[in-house]
């Protein structure tokens, strides 16, 4: 990768910076290119103090555990950030429970538990973090992220700090107003329930994903979002149809481009096969995308965020 920023071109901090940096190997696709300046952020102080002197003009990415996300072959420009454990702690005081963005979903949904807390089990059946989750509004099972945010901790582009309520976000269907703003942590409100009885309802979450998901492969979680109500009608199709049923309507299941398959268990779920390029996974996606709208007239929404640059 050819550098356009240079270290040199960024603020002192007492964090560390690298060059070239192995990115897609990281992520749960493992597969795309390097980020071309890493940093990674002593705390949120240095974090802050960053983006304060950060030049406006510089690229800035961030990311957590890259669980939903293809990053391309050509890697990403600019400096992009990756949060280390101390923006993990999770906080829990009477019935709100405070996440930082790095804290794993499921680890939020445990904790919850241990503290006879429910409400939030839906987060153990999540790939990825807190900060993730909050960006895109992240669900399952029939509960979202905004039903139980209270509000959230957000560092602008520009360094300064944000608290922010669900309402402010505009969250919906997958999809929050989050864009430059990095997430730092977010507060939810559980329910007193037995911890016993929220337990049971995290195992049973693990086993339906167990059934019908391949989680011991390399995917990055549901590929599109459902279509909505209005583009379904359109289309003259049941109102409950769901997006898994227009992909195999297509022929999608088990489709491959190259090292990269819609999964014949699941076919929402894009799998890296062993050698599978994040174009692949791409262009996988686009074919699947392209059969929906011949075939019912509907655009297929991407769930998985594509970042960087093609080869």
């Amino acid at each position: 990768m050819l550098n356009s920023t240079k270290i040199t071109d960024l603020p002192v901090v007492r964090g560390r910076y690298s060059e070239n940096a192995p990115l897609g190997v990281k992520g749960w696709f493992r597969c795309g290119g390097a980020a071309e300046i890493l940093f990674k952020p002593e705390d949120q102080d240095d974090l802050q103090h960053f983006l304060q002197n950060c030049p406006s003009q510089t690229p800035v990415h961030i990311f957590g555990a890259l669980s939903n996300t293809i990053i391309r072959d050509g890697g990403l420009k600019g400096v992009t950030i990756r949060l280390g454990r101390q923006f993990a702690d999770i906080k829990v005081e009477g019935d709100l429970i405070t996440a930082g963005a790095l804290a794993l979903d499921a680890n939020v949904a445990n904790i919850a538990a241990e503290h006879a807390l429910g409400g939030l089990e839906f987060l153990s059946g999540i790939p990825g973090t807190i900060g993730g989750a909050l960006k895109m509004n992240a669900g399952c099972y029939g509960v979202e992220t905004k039903d139980v945010l209270v509000e959230a901790t957000l560092l602008s582009r520009n360094g300064r700090l944000i608290t922010v309520t669900p309402q402010e976000l505009e969250m919906t269907y997958r999809h929050t107003n989050i864009d430059q703003d990095i997430v730092l942590s977010a507060t939810f409100k559980g329910i007193p329930e037995s911890s016993e009885f929220v337990k049971a309802r995290i195992a049973e979450i693990k086993t339906r994903r167990e059934e019908s998901q391949p989680i011991r492969e390399k995917t990055g979680g549901s590929t599109f979002a459902n279509p909505s109500v209005d583009d379904l009608t359109a289309a003259g199709l049941p109102e409950e149809t769901k997006v898994w049923k227009l992909i195999d309507s297509v022929g999608g299941r088990g489709l491959m481009v190259g090292g990269a398959q819609m999964n014949e268990k699941h076919c929402n779920f894009m799998i890296n096969t062993g050698n599978a390029t994040s174009a692949d996974l791409e262009n996988l996606g686009e074919e699947i995308r392209a059969r929906v709208l011949e075939k019912h007239g509907i655009t297929l929404r991407w769930e998985i965020r594509r970042m960087g640059e093609s080869l």
